[in-house]
């Protein structure tokens, strides 16, 4: 693959510069500046089309560009714009254009022809230098020169702001967010700290503000620099799943990251706990602290859910529950009468315990009866009239458990009323839910942030039930809750093993049984009727070969499956020849090709692309990992809209660095997912990531089908290794009583 993007590379049009005077905007948008307008090249009769982010364009205005030519395959040849400066038109038509472009207010066509033919080529000069002067023009008074002074100095401000970041190598797409961000101080702003840009604009990392500051001279033993080093290194940690940090760990990794000495660390660490963005504490033994090498680096916003989560849970499991005692041996009799079946030793246990505590964990695979304990717990609990609350981490959860149980469920953010525009979850603790019971599915996939919100939300005398499959891979987000709490034993759990007759009859859920115990799947070739197959291959080439075929053409043939919807490849990587990334343009060539399309980064989207948002966007009510279908690219507006269960979301393209296109996703982005066929290649070059979880989850994602290509090698290795990173928390032991103290600089 690396020679065609060589080769890509080599095709690729020289940058070039072009200069000229703008005659007419075509379209512009003015949340990104996205813009397409006609310039006038000096020397040329025709007009050439530009096409780019422009701040505030206006005809008149003189500009030279960098850029490469394309053809547009509708609009033919276009100069894309990758970095401007605007330069004062020099000529009296120019001036007259720019001035009556509406770009100064209190300056119209009418008053620009007054205006130019009073000063002509000297006009801006008078403008910028002696603007008391153009009281000298028929209508114009001492307040209307106040207006074209403070719309000037705006423009003016604009120019510079622009020209200042492009001048130190920030693109203009960045550029025009900053501006967007922070208007006139974007430069007192940038120059100041520009590692503030990382925290307040998405889409501007770390390593992207440490350019910025370097090309702006900031050193490299700046306490700025490390201070924001030090976020930035507790950021990724957090994407790894850890609440905390060990302090000698962080202090290694920040001086190895940084590229300096562990005194100005230990300095920079100081004075940001000082800051309280983050909280250093250390456990107390026997009412003393521990030695230093105990200390814990939390961000403050994960020392606030932690501790926050602890503390709701432990209110809620020691409240009087606000339901009548019910007798758990009598409703245990009662529902089994009314369903007609006979609970399992285990289901009855959960049932009874359900009756009986305020709060239970209900944890097993597939095929072990968890949703017929929720139905059983659903009809004792409807006959009390009592408020009952059915909720999910994601909309495909949320929509299995209502097919499966009847009853209405919703995912967890809709059920708290996530407004953006009100600045947060409507449900709270002013503002707690309406319920008596809540049962939550797949709460495996909830993380740190999230279960600290839904606690706020639920009345301290509900009942809580968290039901999901502790052995899959845990949250995407940090933290580890159902596991923590598990392994708390402050509330009652119920492990469920015994898979049921129906469920046997599956090889998937026979086989994911298997893996999870430690064993290897059953893999029986000549059993055409099977749902679980292993094709054996070792060339990661001829893997990704099968894989395109078996989605393509021989699952959708032989199954009847849906070759877009219905298959999905998992892969455990993102990287390689079988990782997500090639995955996905291989995939998308194979199911959706098209030579038109809107391109974001290295990806090219299509109309009809299954693409997955990957990080929440609260203001589109889009979450990560909700999946939805490109349904059209407008390319005059630059927007795309992606369709998600039937709703229409508009993106702009410099948005679609929230999307991935999903054809092939991760193990870790399909929790809680649950798809009719499953593909998924397991290699020895996945060696880093070959877990037994990590198997499991992948397997127990397809419903009806699962493909594994791969080698046995590679499968065996997966299942035997049990040992599953590590995530730093202290939930458990929080619920346990154990008491931390804070360390203070």
């Amino acid at each position: 693959m690396g020679a065609t993007t060589e080769n890509q590379e080599a095709t690729k049009p020289m940058r070039v510069d072009l200069s000229g005077q703008i005659e007419r905007i075509t379209f512009t948008n003015p949340e990104n500046g996205y813009t397409i307008a006609q310039l006038k090249v000096k020397g040329e009769r025709r007009m050439v089309t530009v096409v780019g982010n422009l701040m505030e364009p206006m005809p008149g205005e003189v500009m030279e560009f960098q850029g490469r030519w394309k053809i547009h395959p509708k609009y033919g040849e276009q100069f894309e714009v990758e970095q401007y400066r605007t330069t004062m038109p020099s000529t009296v038509h120019g001036i007259k254009k720019y001035l009556g472009s509406g770009l100064i207010k209190g300056i119209g066509p009418v008053m620009a022809e007054r205006i130019v033919g009073r000063f002509g080529r000297k006009t801006l000069d008078i403008i910028e230098n002696r603007i008391e002067r153009l009281t000298e023009i028929e209508g114009i008074g001492h307040k209307r020169i106040e207006m074209i002074k403070s719309a000037w100095d705006e423009q003016k401000e604009i120019r510079t702001v622009m020209m200042f970041l492009q001048s130190h190598q920030v693109s203009i797409g960045y550029a025009i967010k900053i501006f967007k961000t922070y208007g006139n101080r974007s430069i007192e702003i940038v120059t100041e700290n520009p590692y503030q840009l990382a925290t307040d604009i998405f889409g501007i990392g770390f390593l992207t503000a440490d350019k910025i500051a370097s090309n702006l001279g900031i050193s490299k033993d700046s306490p700025l620099r490390i201070r924001a080093g030090i976020l930035y290194v507790l950021n990724e940690l957090s994407n790894d799943g850890h609440l905390y940090y060990p302090y000698d760990g962080l202090l290694n990794q920040s001086c190895k990251i940084l590229e300096v000495g562990q005194d100005k660390v230990i300095e920079a660490l100081d004075h940001i706990a000082s800051e309280k963005k983050i909280v250093i504490e250390q456990e107390e033994k026997n009412g003393a602290a521990d030695d230093p090498s105990s200390r814990a680096v939390y961000l403050a916003r994960y020392h606030i859910c932690e501790t926050g989560t602890s503390y709701l849970l432990r209110r809620l499991i020691n409240t009087p529950k606000s339901i009548r005692r019910i007798d758990p041996e009598r409703a245990v009799k009662w529902v089994q009468g009314e369903l007609d079946f006979t609970l399992a030793d285990n289901q009855a246990q959960a049932v009874a315990l359900a009756a009986e505590h305020k709060m239970m964990v209900i944890t097993g695979g597939p095929g072990t009866g968890k949703t017929t304990i929720i139905r059983a717990v659903l009809k004792i609990f409807s006959q009390l009239n009592v408020q009952v609350l059915l909720a999910a981490p994601t909309g495909r959860a949320a929509k299995q458990m209502s097919e499966a149980t009847g009853h209405s469920a919703s995912t967890i953010h809709r059920m708290l009323s996530y407004n953006f525009h009100s600045g947060g979850f409507q449900k709270n603790e002013k503002n707690q839910l309406a319920c008596d019971l809540l049962i939550v599915d797949e709460a495996s996939m909830i993380d740190a942030t999230l279960m600290y919100h839904l606690l706020k939300a639920v009345p301290p005398d509900a009942t809580m039930i968290l039901v999901g499959d502790v052995n899959q891979l845990p949250a995407v987000g940090p933290g580890n809750v159902l596991d923590d709490i598990i392994a708390s034993r402050v509330v009652p759990v119920v492990r469920l093993n015994e898979i049921f007759r129906q469920a046997k009859e599956s090889s998937i859920i026979t086989n994911a049984h298997r893996i999870n115990n430690g064993y290897m799947p059953e893999i029986n070739p000549e059993d055409k009727q099977s749902d679980f197959y292993f094709i054996e291959q070792e060339s990661p080439e001829r893997v990704l070969e099968i894989i395109l075929e078996l989605a393509s053409h021989r699952i959708p043939t032989r199954f009847g499956f849906n070759k877009t919807h219905d298959v999905q490849v998992l892969s455990p990587m993102h990287k390689g020849t079988v990782g997500t990334t090639n995955l996905n343009l291989e995939l998308q060539k194979i199911l959706n090709p098209s030579k038109e399309g809107v391109t974001y980064g290295h990806t090219v989207y299509h109309v009809n692309d299954k693409v997955m948002q990957i990080r929440n966007n609260y203001e589109k009510n889009v979450f990560n990992g909700d999946v939805g279908r490109i349904t059209g690219i407008n390319r005059e507006t630059r927007e795309v809209t992606i369709y998600f269960d039937g709703r229409p979301v508009i993106y702009d393209i410099n948005d679609l660095d929230e999307v991935a296109l999903a054809y092939a996703v991760s193990v870790h982005k399909s929790q809680g997912s649950e798809y009719p066929a499953v593909i998924m290649p397991v290699l020895t070059q996945h060696y880093m990531l070959l877990q037994r979880n990590l198997i499991y989850t992948g397997v127990t994602r397809g419903r009806r089908l699962v493909v594994l290509v791969g080698t046995k090698k590679a499968l065996a290795i997966g299942v035997k290794n049990d040992k599953t990173q590590q995530r730093f928390t202290r939930l458990s032991q929080r619920l346990q009583g154990k008491a931390f103290q804070r360390y203070l600089p």
